[in-house]
């Protein structure tokens, strides 16, 4: 057809002019008619969620023997056609549409049937056609988008679902191999560095010695306590609403519709998926998802406190601390040369920020007289489009994290000897020896007379000098008694 062609299509509202080759139908039309907003579509991993959902439903509608061979296998095939992405440019509603996501479940629906239509060879949008359809012939393969595909669903299951799927699957694709692949890093540097002696530094200013091993082993540690907060997330999404329908009664489908479908999507994408132990908890409220987002803002906020702790040492590289020499991946100045900048480690808390900003959004998706009124979450789609965004974020940019920073990360040793021989709290370790006073006077003599501990201390003759040496050993500080 050429270019600009249209078709009318129907639907319960009347008629729509749908672009001739759209593979949706009037409803989805409609939609992108009404809601010209972001220009941003529902996320990519939402419409996979529904190729997925609506094969799984078609499985177990065909299991229960309310849905034929011929009908069971078109929907299938074109809903895996979906769930590969084969299609996502027929998607086009906004992300700000109904806050129950009806126009996207519609879009899904009225895709596969369009995508049966052509596979039977008949034009698109033959899919309300009663003699393409033929309702009462136990064998045709004429699929409807709304007695077929959405045979015992509604929107106000199936989004929640699909929102549940989509950010399951990428938590276990994206995230968590993001996080594993920066802890194992990080681990490495903690093992390689635990004989760097460096000053440590509370309230941002001069403490006793740690090694920088030590401070690696907890970056590496907040990472790892990170996987587990997104095994929480993950498990959290797990609970499925399908089975629910308009306001979870389970109206207009079969007792084990739920249950069977979920156990399908287990089977299918190797998750631990399980129907909602109350409908009306998993359709009324998001709070899975507000917990979940919660999840995922700490693991921001781990992120944060590594890139900037990283940031901070590394700076200088002459003039400030100087212990960690960062990678200089890029000119950091279009008038300064030679300047290098930590543009990795900026980029990663700007990340955490919008993270943060995604958190508040989900979070106020969840409140009461706000999303959450009454009998349905009328936020959804917000909702799901800012919790895939911080799930790609924080993945994002912990593979970069890794492969542009850590690893050509170095020390600067000669830098830490010298900042650990000039800090005055090295007399911490003389107290046992000679009192709290006694040592505050060294420090404090030593400050004035620009001076290490180490010296007014062997001037003063304040112990015999191999007992003064064995105190102000810094690797002997950093092992506790």
């Amino acid at each position: 057809m050429g270019a600009g062609a249209t078709r009318i299509e129907k639907d319960t509202m009347g008629e729509m002019t749908v672009p001739a080759d759209a593979l949706y139908g009037a409803s989805t039309q409609r939609a992108v008619e009404n809601f010209p907003i972001s220009g941003r579509p529902v996320p990519a991993p939402v419409v996979h969620a529904y190729g997925h959902l609506k094969a799984a439903c078609a499985f177990v509608n065909h299991d229960l023997g309310r849905l034929n061979d011929a009908r069971f296998k078109a929907i299938t095939s074109a809903a895996g056609e979906i769930a590969a992405g084969k299609h996502d440019a027929h998607f086009p509603v906004d992300v700000f549409q109904t806050g129950s996501g009806t126009s996207t479940n519609m879009n899904a629906n009225e895709v596969i049937a369009n995508l049966v239509c052509i596979a039977n060879g008949q034009p698109i949008g033959s899919s309300k056609n009663p003699d393409y359809i033929k309702p009462d012939d136990p064998d045709s393969s004429g699929v409807h988008p709304n007695d077929h595909v959405n045979m015992g669903q509604s929107s106000n299951d199936t989004f929640p679902t699909a929102m549940h799927i989509a950010a399951a699957l990428q938590i276990r694709d994206l995230l968590l191999p993001a996080l594993g692949h920066m802890a194992s890093r990080l681990e490495s540097q903690a093992k390689a560095w635990n004989d760097v002696i460096k000053i440590g530094r509370t309230h941002v200013q001069d403490a006793t010695p740690i090694r920088l091993g030590q401070e690696f082993s907890g970056f590496a540690a907040q990472m790892r306590k990170a996987e587990e907060r997104a095994h929480r997330a993950l498990d959290l999404l797990a609970e499925l609403a399908i089975g629910g329908t308009a306001v979870g009664t389970g109206i207009n489908t079969h007792p084990e519709f739920g249950k069977r479908v979920c156990a399908r999507l287990a089977d299918q994408l190797d998750l631990p998926f399980r129907e909602a132990a109350n409908h009306f908890e998993a359709q009324h409220a998001k709070d899975a998802y507000v917990a979940a987002s919660g999840e995922l803002k700490t693991i921001a906020t781990s992120l944060s406190k590594i890139a900037g702790d990283i940031r901070l040492m590394g700076c200088g590289p002459r003039c400030g601390i100087g212990e960690l020499k960062l990678p200089a991946v890029q000119p950091g100045s279009s008038i300064m040369p030679g300047k290098v900048n930590p543009v990795i480690c900026e980029a990663v808390i700007m990340i955490v920020c919008q993270v943060i900003g995604n958190d508040a959004a989900v979070t106020a998706g969840n409140l009461g007289g706000v999303g959450s009124i009454l009998d349905l979450n009328v936020a959804m789609p917000m909702m799901a489009d800012n919790l895939l965004s911080s799930i790609n974020l924080i993945a994002r940019g912990c593979q970069v994290f890794t492969d542009r920073l850590l690893a050509d990360l170095e020390p600067d040793t000669a830098r830490c000897n010298d900042l650990i021989e000039g800090s005055l709290a090295m007399c911490t370790s003389l107290v046992p020896a000679i009192g709290y006073d006694k040592s505050a006077a060294l420090a404090k003599q030593a400050y004035a007379e620009g001076k290490t501990v180490r010296q007014v201390a062997l001037e003063q003759k304040v112990l015999p000098e191999d007992e003064l040496s064995r105190l102000l050993d810094p690797a002997k500080m950093t092992e506790g008694d």
